[in-house]
This record gives structure tokens, C-alpha cells and sequence, in this order.
């Protein structure tokens, strides 16, 4: 009996471990595995995002909507074209850009996946600047190009899938109850995943692509330390974003750890305002 439910257990793992599709990050190259589909989370976002922009007050300021749109839509061309250049061609087709400031204090901005993208007019006191806001707005790109809402969502259909099923095994092998209860607590905790923030893990990824996407869109990265340190400023009551987020003193060691990186890929812009001058032309760059 014993063997038995060792063999049941490892075939568990072992279709969990098969399932789903492994890609490699842009930028980073690290790999992840995926159980849900572009489509499906292009079309839970288009709905979701749909309906966040029938209540949205849209921004009345026409020069700081003009801004966020600029900036927002030289940042998606870069992105657009390392996609192209460099064995990702064909996510490009995942992505209709969108972006949009509305009305609200909180100092806050988000992506959803396909890039559709929202800032919070709160957030531009403390950008100041076109560079600063390529910084956060690269930052939410990359959650999107990265994938990240799939792999949450991916880690809680494992979560969910797999303790249903061990819970079949655990019926047909007499496991104890007590590990019955942890399995479905496991289950109750998995669930909450769907509403929580991403992982300190993924933000980080965020801000590491973020500020080489800002670069490649001919934004000066060195004004990512001066605008994190500012939003150390606002303490805890700045609002919700990136309040999942590594620390400001690990963040800004980080980003300083990845500079010289992101230099590579700039070539020459603008920290306050007007056209970003020329960006690197191919951003032909392997990954990890």
C-alpha cells in the first residue's frame, strides 16, 4: 500500500510539472511556465478593463493626458520593436496599446495584460517628468510583457487543479486527515492570489525591464534613483502602487546594479520634456 501511494503521488507531480507551456521572459530570459492561454487572458483583461473605463473619470488636463499618451506610446514602440528583433515577433500581435490618465489622487498606475495601460493623475507630482514617467510606465509594460497576471493565475490553477487532485488521492490512499485539512488550506490560501499584488519577485523583474524599456525608448535612465526617491518620500500613504514592492533602499540598490545594462540600450533623450531623441535603433540584445 505504501509503494502504492508513493507511485500516486509522483504521478501527481509529474502531470503537474507537464502541464502547461514554458516560455523565457524578455530581457531577463528567465523561464516560466504558463496554463493559461493569451487569449483567454486577453480576453478577461479587454472585459475587466472595459468596465473599469465606464465609471473612470477621464482626465480633464489635456497637456498631461497628451504627455501620458506620448510617452506611453514611444515606450510601446521600442517594446514593439525589440519584440520584433530579437525571437518574439510573434507576442507583438498580443499587444493593443491603450493609455489613459484618469481622475484620481492616488499616486497609482497599472497595466493590464495586452497593454492596456491607466495612470492616476496623483502619480504626476511626484513623476515631474517625461523620463520619470517612462520610468513607471515601463515598469507596468513590463508586467505585461513578462506575463505576469498568466503566471499568477497559472500558480493558483496549480494551486486549485493540483490539491483536487491529491484530494482524490488522498481518499483512495488513506492519507491522514490531517493532511487532508493542509491541502485544503491550501486550496482557501491559493485563492486569495487572484486579488493580492504580484510577487516582490515579479516587481523586481518589473523594475529591471522597466528601466531598459524606458532606455530603449530614448529616455534617460538615470533619473529612475531621483524619482524612486521621491516615492520613498510618500510613505506608506501614497496610495496603492507598488506597495508589493521590494523595499525602497533594495530598489534603488538594484536598479543602480543594472545601469550599466540599461546604458547600453540608451542612446541619447530627454529628462524633462518634448521628443525623446534618438533610441537605439535594433535593440539587438541577447537575453540570459
Amino acid at each position: 500500500m505504501r509503494k502504492i501511494k508513493f507511485v500516486l503521488l509522483t504521478l501527481v507531480a509529474a502531470l503537474m510539472v507537464g502541464c502547461g507551456t514554458t516560455s523565457k521572459v524578455p530581457i531577463t530570459g528567465r523561464k516560466q511556465t504558463l496554463m493559461v492561454s493569451d487569449g483567454d487572458m486577453l480576453s478577461l483583461s479587454t472585459q475587466q478593463y472595459q468596465q473599469y473605463m465606464q465609471t473612470a473619470k477621464p482626465s480633464t488636463n489635456a497637456t498631461q493626458t497628451a504627455m501620458v499618451k506620448r510617452v506611453g506610446q514611444n515606450l510601446a514602440n521600442a517594446v514593439t520593436t525589440y519584440l520584433q528583433n530579437n525571437g518574439y515577433a510573434a507576442e507583438v500581435q498580443n499587444f493593443a496599446w491603450e493609455f489613459n490618465l484618469v481622475q484620481d489622487q492616488q499616486v497609482n498606475a497599472w497595466c493590464m495584460p495586452g497593454g492596456k495601460i491607466v495612470v492616476y493623475e496623483g502619480l504626476l507630482p511626484v513623476t515631474q517628468d517625461e523620463a520619470s514617467l517612462a520610468i513607471v510606465l515601463g515598469h507596468e509594460i513590463a508586467h505585461a510583457v513578462a506575463k505576469h497576471s498568466a503566471e499568477r493565475i497559472s500558480k493558483e490553477y496549480r494551486n486549485q487543479y493540483g490539491a483536487a487532485i491529491l484530494g482524490t488521492v488522498v481518499q483512495a490512499t488513506g492519507v491522514s486527515q490531517g493532511t487532508q485539512q493542509l491541502i485544503d488550506l491550501v486550496q482557501q490560501v491559493g485563492g486569495s492570489l487572484l486579488t493580492s499584488g504580484f510577487s516582490r519577485k515579479q516587481e523586481s523583474e518589473a523594475d529591471h525591464m522597466g528601466l531598459i524599456f524606458a532606455a530603449m525608448a530614448g529616455y534617460d535612465p538615470n533619473v529612475a534613483t531621483s524619482f524612486w526617491q521621491r516615492m520613498a518620500a510618500q510613505g506608506s500613504g501614497s496610495g496603492g502602487l507598488f506597495s508589493d514592492h521590494p523595499s525602497d533602499e533594495s530598489r534603488i540598490k538594484n536598479i543602480q546594479g543594472w545601469m550599466p545594462e540599461a546604458l547600453k540600450y540608451y542612446r541619447g533623450g530627454t529628462t524633462t520634456t518634448g521628443q525623446p531623441a534618438k533610441a537605439a535603433r535594433s535593440f539587438r540584445f541577447s537575453t540570459r
